[in-house]
């Protein structure tokens, strides 16, 4: 069984493609690609992390059309745009068409850390809050610094590393999951300040 993370889908949101950057002509194609990618390197046995923002746009079509379709155990760290994420009133009544209609096995608020290359590293949808220059919309959601390693989302394409943060976002990651091994590899290297690649 391999492992992988990911984030950030926005299934069915056409306006994140003009937000990001992303190269995609249309919410469908967008839709198609990123579960061909997924499809692609994701087997039924392995485990994907999804760390928030999967469906956008009409809930049960997202799930329905597209999150059914991705391959393995879909375990999700609901964020901010998800209907069951906790800040939302009603997110418990939200939840039973993740996993009815979406196949999604497991969604978990607040997740222990797993241990990567040694290293402890915390799961959340948002990053550490860094300085006043990036949103603070959301500072009572986000973890507290510790100084461990942290796999988050949110942040779409504004960096692929920001110090002991590693963003797992599909902006950051050509639309794809990311394996293990690769944060086991970045984890091992250290901190670090990388963008994301051009999509190109």
């Amino acid at each position: 069984m391999g492992r992988w993370y990911t984030s950030d889908h926005h299934f069915g949101h056409t306006n994140i493609i003009g937000y990001c950057g992303r190269p995609f002509s249309d919410a469908d194609a967008m839709d198609k690609e990123m579960v061909a990618r997924w499809n692609d390197v994701v087997a039924d046995t392995d485990e994907v992390w999804i760390l928030g923002d999967l469906v956008m746009g009409g809930k049960v079509q997202g799930l329905a059309c597209w999150v059914a379709r991705l391959r393995g155990r879909k375990v999700l760290v609901p964020g901010n745009h998800d209907r069951c994420w906790q800040g939302n009133r009603d997110h418990r009544w939200e939840r039973a068409d993740y996993y009815r209609i979406g196949g999604i096995d497991k969604i978990i608020d607040n997740p222990d850390p797993h241990t990567i290359a040694g290293q402890t590293a915390h799961l959340s949808h948002f990053p550490y809050m860094l300085d006043a220059r990036h949103d603070t919309k959301f500072a009572q959601w986000r973890p507290q610094d510790d100084g461990d390693w942290l796999l988050h989302g949110h942040v779409h394409e504004k960096w692929r590393q920001q110090h002991r943060q590693i963003n797992v976002g599909v902006d950051a990651w050509c639309f794809a999951p990311v394996p293990e091994q690769t944060i086991a590899d970045l984890i091992t290297r250290g901190p670090s300040n990388t963008p994301i690649p051009d999509h190109t």
